[in-house]
């Protein structure tokens, strides 16, 4: 080989170079960027946090702070309860507070809080005694039977508060927050005001939390010897003109790659997929009452689904509404300006990209259509347009009586009880700031998901009854569901009969043209056997039936390609066969062929395999048929011989819908089938469901 020249050296060196940068990334000559929370979402998640910036002390002392308020929240209103204690406890007491994501910290140096510091813990309970998603690792970390701190194992010098949020319908109400409670104690902390827990069950979960912070602030006040102040609204952001150009706003894109037109995975909360609308059909035969099949086609996004997932949607708020709440406070002029928000305290977090307009933060990212509580009225009451509207707001907000009678049983949001108490007139003094930290953000609404995944691959199925219900017989105001009727009118720009002022459908600078919808997959527990031969009991009245058709669909499959099944078993139940009959013609399909006694085919060892005709019994339950009403539970117990000789085979278990009646019912019901069929008292019959819970072997997916 010859000596090389500089021309070789030159191009040797420039090869290594380069190949180095594509290796490293770059970060061999890497200078360090201020990162852009909105590059591809709302903000930052949680891994990508520093250890220092994860740190409880650390961030107690460099932001100055004398509480830290985690949350625990699935749906948003653990958070809005850790909110309003921060704000009531820094307005009232002159406290430095903080909120904070429980996930966003790690908490091996609990010990090491000082003792003139106080940790207040708002926890939602998931489900069967789940922690919520953001609670998981903080749940298994302090649940650890050797858990370990960085230097002590006490918690001696934990001063701390819990309220917990559950359902009451549920059997583990509020396990997160009461074992969280016994956890601390246990470990030597010291709680310095009442544990308290509200119940969304009893449609309390409000008048829970304020009765328990009523009760809470004084003990906490004298315990820490402070002063209470007249409250005054101190805001923690700041609302300015932006030099932006319309241009450069965000008008509902939820990150910069949006906003440039890039589709970019992986797709969640703050990025979700603009799934194009394949398919959409009418369920019901009704002229008053809708529910929408709708169907996702997700070939182009790199999403998976299993049978038995949940879909999320990210809805947007109707014309009307958004319309309305403008006018209230005056903004109607100023919907397309273009702002900023920015933050006054250093822990504060803005929850949308900006810059971005009026119009877009109300339409897109704020809860405006849901209930106003009395705690929102008595703190908005001083930005009143009159002494009289000033006193009705507040003597509301201070009168739980009045309040039920007059706002709460008419479901009034926020911009129809502010139109109420001051006659119409506009609400100008309100600051923005203000309205963005007081009102909820918009959730994700999420569906079980009805197809299958083996059957569908690309494409994701949901069934969605659409709400709409007078609540105010005094006047025309109808409380109509978000999620539901955006996705009847992209059900009816689909079918070409739209009616004008709805909703954006096509979505900010047509993002969303084509009939599209944000969406996201989240992933479930509520699982078939993973041995399809295993039988199957289904409980699932109305939409709750909607994950037992991807059942259904994908043990449907499976037998048509040779796999053998156990049998299916479903109740369904609605109010009548002429009106609300969901996939009547399906069930008809897989049920042709059903051998008509299925405890005489299980006992028979010679029987031939189900095929994809002869799989499924369907039981129905028409309420509103006949003159006494019918319901699943009823059915249930009519077959209970062959409830019993299917659980017998090794049957799982599952129930679909309202958590707070149907649920309650169909597992009684059960209890009473295993205790009569059995020989056996009903208390031994209540440890073989439990036993079936713990196995995976009952599995409930219900709201």
């Amino acid at each position: 080989m010859g000596q090389l020249d500089v021309l070789d050296i030159a191009v040797l060196v420039v090869i290594l170079l380069a190949t180095g940068a594509y290796f490293t990334k770059g970060s061999l000559w890497a200078v360090e960027e201020k990162e852009d929370r909105y590059k591809n979402g709302f903000g930052n998640e949680s891994s990508s946090l520093s250890a220092d910036a994860r740190n409880v002390v650390a961030a107690l002392e460099e932001n100055g702070k004398d509480v830290i308020i985690f949350y625990g929240s699935q749906t948003g209103t653990a958070e809005d309860y850790a909110t309003r204690i921060s704000k009531e406890a820094s307005q009232k007491y002159g406290l430095a507070t903080m909120t904070a994501d429980i996930e966003d910290y790690d908490f091996e140096n609990l010990d090491k809080i000082p003792s003139d510091k106080v940790i207040v813990f708002v926890m939602a309970t998931y489900g069967e005694g789940e922690p919520t998603d953001n609670a998981v690792q903080f749940w298994e970390f302090i649940n650890d039977e050797d858990v370990e701190f960085s230097e002590d194992s006490s918690l001696k010098n934990l001063k701390y508060v819990v309220f917990g949020l559950g359902n009451s319908t549920y059997e583990h109400y509020n396990l997160i927050g009461r074992s969280l409670d016994k956890k601390l104690q246990s470990l030597g902390a010291h709680r310095i005001g009442p544990y308290g827990e509200g119940d969304d069950g009893a449609g309390s979960m409000e008048e829970d939390y304020l009765a328990w912070k009523e009760e809470l602030f004084p003990i906490w006040q004298k315990e820490e010897g402070l002063e209470e102040h007249e409250a005054v609204y101190e805001p923690v952001l700041e609302i300015v003109d932006s030099e932006e150009s319309g241009d450069s706003a965000f008008l509902g894109e939820f990150n910069k790659r949006q906003l440039q037109g890039v589709v970019k995975g992986p797709f969640s909360v703050s990025n979700p997929y603009p799934a194009p609308v394949a398919a959409a059909r009418e369920m019901f035969n009704s002229p008053n009452r809708n529910c929408i099949h709708m169907e996702f086609d997700i070939s182009d996004s790199g999403l998976k689904y299993s049978t038995g997932d949940h879909l999320a949607l990210l809805a947007q708020n109707s014309d009307a509404e958004v319309t309305n709440f403008l006018k209230i406070f005056g903004l109607e002029d100023k919907r397309d300006n273009v702002i900023d928000v920015k933050t006054l305290d250093s822990t504060a977090k803005v929850h949308f990209p900006t810059p971005t307009t009026y119009d877009a933060v109300i339409r897109y990212h704020l809860e405006i259509n849901g209930p106003v509580s009395r705690q929102l009225l008595s703190s908005i009451a001083p930005f009143a347009p009159s002494e009289d509207a000033k006193k009705t707001a507040m003597r509301l907000g201070s009168s739980k009586e009045e309040f039920a009678s007059k706002i709460a049983q008419k479901y009034y949001n926020l911009a129809k009880a502010l139109d109420v108490i001051s006659g119409g007139v506009a609400w100008k003094n309100v600051p923005f700031s203000f309205i963005v930290e007081s009102v909820n953000h918009l959730i994700p609404r999420y569906y079980s998901i009805s197809s299958s995944s083996k059957e569908t691959p690309s494409t994701i199925a949901i069934t969605a009854v659409v709400e709409s219900i007078q609540t105010d017989k005094e006047s025309d105001y109808v409380l109509k569901g978000v999620a539901t009727n955006y996705i009847l009118d992209v059900k009816n720009g689909l079918d070409g009969n739209r009616k004008a002022g709805t909703y954006q459908i096509e979505g900010p600078r047509n993002s969303l043209e084509g009939k599209k919808i944000p969406m996201f997959v989240r992933h479930s527990n509520f699982k078939l056997p993973s041995n399809p031969q295993k039988p199957i009991i289904m409980i699932g009245p109305g939409t709750g039936v909607a994950p037992f058709r991807a059942f259904v669909h994908e043990r449907a499959t499976l037998a048509a390609k040779g796999t053998p099944v156990g049998p299916a078993l479903l109740f369904f139940g609605c109010r009548s066969s002429k009106e609300d009959f969901l996939y009547e013609e399906e069930w008809a399909q897989y049920s042709k062929d059903t051998p008509n006694d299925l405890i005489k085919y299980l006992e028979d060892e010679e029987r031939s395999p189900l095929t994809e005709s002869s799989f499924l019994k369907l039981e129905t339950a028409f309420s509103r048929d006949t003159s006494q009403k019918v319901y699943v539970q009823h059915r249930l117990k009519e077959h209970s011989k062959l409830v019993n000789k299917l659980l017998k085979n090794g049957a799982f278990f599952y129930v679909c819908g309202d958590a707070q009646r149907m649920a309650r019912d169909v597992q009684s019901t059960l209890i009473d089938i295993i205790s009569e069929e059995r020989s056996i008292s009903r208390s031994k019959a209540e440890d073989v469901v439990k036993n079936m819970r713990t196995q995976n072997l009952y599995q409930e997916d219900v709201w």
